[in-house]
């Protein structure tokens, strides 16, 4: 019995995520978040500039990609070249934005949410890592490796 009830706690959450995430959508490989955060398309020079930053978007601290210029990229996580590769644009979007749904144990940020956050320096409570522009700025930079 105490199985079924923590069972059915569990799908619950699972459900109220599911749901809480506006334009979150089960997608063919992953899911997905279809609608753009914004309504001014991602500039792809800015997300870049976001991506090789090691100030705001800290991403090559994790990721490796192909920026033959920058010294001292991660190996922790994807390479960002492969993941925009085999990512839609909606999946990316919606790693950036919180990749704990993919994976809970994920040492990733969640760069477009704020709530449920532990030890949050006081000039950083209740904001979120990036905008919605900046997060569709990565998308757009991401996107264009395709090419």
């Amino acid at each position: 019995m105490t199985l079924r009830l923590v069972g059915g706690a569990l799908l619950a959450t699972m459900l109220s995520l599911a749901t809480a995430t506006t334009s979150v959508a089960q997608g063919s490989a992953a899911l997905e978040m279809t609608e753009p955060l914004v309504s001014q398309p991602g500039d792809p020079r800015r997300g870049r500039v976001i991506v090789l930053s090691r100030q705001s978007g800290l991403c090559i601290l994790c990721h490796s990609g192909p920026f033959p210029e920058e010294r001292f990229q991660g190996n922790m996580a994807p390479d960002l070249g492969v993941s925009a590769q085999r990512l839609t644009a909606s999946q990316l979007r919606a790693r950036i934005v919180n990749a704990s749904v993919f994976n809970p144990e994920t040492i990733m940020p969640t760069y477009y949410s704020h709530a449920g956050l532990n030890r949050v320096a006081s000039g950083y409570a209740g904001k979120t890592i990036l905008t919605g522009q900046e997060i569709e700025d990565v998308v757009a930079f991401l996107v264009s490796l395709k090419q």
